[in-house]
Order: C-alpha cells, then structure tokens, then sequence
C-alpha cells in the first residue's frame, strides 16, 4: 500500500498540478494510446511537437522518460492506481477484479 501511494504522489499528483493537468492528460494519452507520438497529438488536437516538448516536461517534473520502456511502464502504472484511488477502490482484491 505505501509503494501505490508513494507512486501516485510521486507522479500523478505532479503532473496533474502542471499546466492545468495538460501534463497528465497527455501522459495519459500517450500511454493509453500506445505510445505513439502523432496518434496522441490527434487525441489532444495538439501539433506532434507540443506533445514532444509535454513529454520533455514530463520526463523533468517526474524523473521518469516516457520514450523509456520502463519508465514508461511505471509512469502508466501510477496513473492507473491513481484511477483506482479515485474510485475509492483499495486494496488488491479490489484491483483483481477490475
């Protein structure tokens, strides 16, 4: 429970005080979307290079380089446990059957 916690504070909490939440709106985007730079920019109705520089800032507020495999994967990691927790849902029988 402290590992979840610490990683959606670590995270999500940031991004979704950057810019308005723009940062984890395009985080989001990018991660759900297959990490496919030009598909999130038609999800966001952005240019391709303002999703690059958001991915830039990403990568400075949280320490984590979504153009990584692993960083990536932990980042998308936080923003579902952060969904989970706003649903009220805790603990890991809650999650098994999500």
């Amino acid at each position: 429970m402290p590992a979840r916690s610490a990683l959606v504070a670590r995270i999500v909490r940031p991004l979704a005080e950057a810019g308005g939440g723009e940062l984890l709106r395009t985080a989001t985007a990018y991660l759900d979307g297959g990490r496919n730079l030009e598909a999130t920019a038609r999800v966001l109705f952005v240019h391709p290079n303002t999703v690059r520089y958001r991915l830039g800032r990403i990568a400075v507020l949280t320490g984590y380089d979504l153009g990584d495999p692993h960083d990536a994967d932990t980042v998308h990691l936080a923003i579902r446990l952060g969904r989970l927790a706003e649903a009220g849902i805790s603990g890991t029988a809650s999650v098994a059957r999500s």
